[in-house]
């Protein structure tokens, strides 16, 4: 059997890093190493994993703890987990979520049947705090057989590039089942972008022709919580990373958006500056209202929303397969 790695990045997780151990663990998988790369957590997160991990190395085929002497951010912490890896595969997991029992089998069955799937996503479950079934949010959609998703069968790699570069359309991220050397190919996590580690990784791999695929199975358990370090369960008009954000666009989107895609872009992220402050960036009516006065008013390229649509169709949809 393949070996598989998989890698948790850790910071400040004691709250929820012993259940997510505990899911690895019960893994119909055999062949499992377990790697956790800690970011320099300032609570007891690297306490609790040696004890778990004196309690359960025998499970695995290889256990390894790596610890940072600094805060180094998301990307640069899965690249040390990455580095170290020897399986020929590798699971990624947020120190916060758990798998379900048969994630790893499951992944591997489904690539063993179509050998040259590299990337695979999966479904996820979305929970508020704990994962309890009364606190189930929703779990992801197979929209696949949906021309317009950018799983569709008709899309190439480059076809789903260009659909990233308009927007994340990635809603399952926490599921991605990674071949190793393909992610090694091209260089890994973009260690520029600190808090965003996954959307430039689906850009990279697809400009480098590497296919997203989409497999209909539930496979992991995503927490929604407030300590969360990319917290998307604020109740705000604006998540405040996007403020953060526009020196990724400037290097990764931009320059190869159209001019009127990039443009509108562009103008909603000067126009949304407003909500840096606190009290506009509440999730109220009033301004609700604003935000949409803003970006559909004052945005002079939403007035030529026919053409952009347009534009933006055929832009996506310029590298189907036949």
């Amino acid at each position: 059997m393949s070996l598989v790695s998989v890698i948790i990045s850790t910071y400040n997780s004691a709250c929820f890093i012993a259940e997510t151990l505990d899911s690895i663990r019960e893994q119909t998988w055999p062949d499992i190493e377990l790697i956790i790369t800690d970011d320099r957590s300032g609570d007891e997160t690297l306490e609790i994993c040696k004890r778990w991990l004196d309690s359960n190395n025998s499970r695995f085929v290889r256990t390894l703890l790596i610890s940072s002497e600094t805060n180094t951010g998301i990307a640069a912490n899965a690249n040390r987990g990455l580095k170290a890896a020897k399986g020929e595969w590798v699971k990624f997991l947020g120190a916060d979520d758990t798998l379900l029992p048969y994630c790893i089998e499951a992944n591997m069955e489904h690539i063993a049947k179509n050998r040259h799937i590299k990337i695979l996503f999966s479904k996820v479950s979305i929970y508020n705090d704990s994962f309890h079934p009364k606190n189930l949010i929703f779990t992801t959609e197979d929209d696949s057989f949906n021309p317009k998703s950018i799983m569709h069968p008709s899309r190439s790699a480059s076809s789903q590039y260009k659909m990233l570069l308009v927007s994340d359309r990635i809603h399952y991220a926490p599921s991605v089942f990674m071949h190793r050397d393909t992610l090694l190919s091209i260089g890994g996590f973009d260690e520029k972008v600190k808090l965003m580690e996954d959307y430039p990784l689906w850009l990279k791999l697809t400009r480098e022709g590497h296919r997203l695929h989409f497999m209909n199975t539930i496979t992991v358990n995503y927490r929604r919580h407030c300590k969360a370090v990319n917290n998307k369960n604020q109740n705000v008009i604006i998540n405040p990373n996007y403020f953060k954000t526009e020196k990724f666009r400037e290097e990764y989107t931009y320059p190869s958006l159209p001019f009127v895609i990039r443009n509108e872009q562009r103008i909603n992220w000067l126009l949304s500056q407003i909500f840096r402050w606190s009290v506009l960036n509440r999730n109220t009516l009033p301004n609700r209202v604003l935000y949409k006065v803003l970006t559909s008013y004052l945005n002079p390229f939403k007035y030529y929303s026919r053409f952009s649509k347009k534009i933006r169709n055929e832009f996506e949809n310029s590298n189907l397969r036949n």
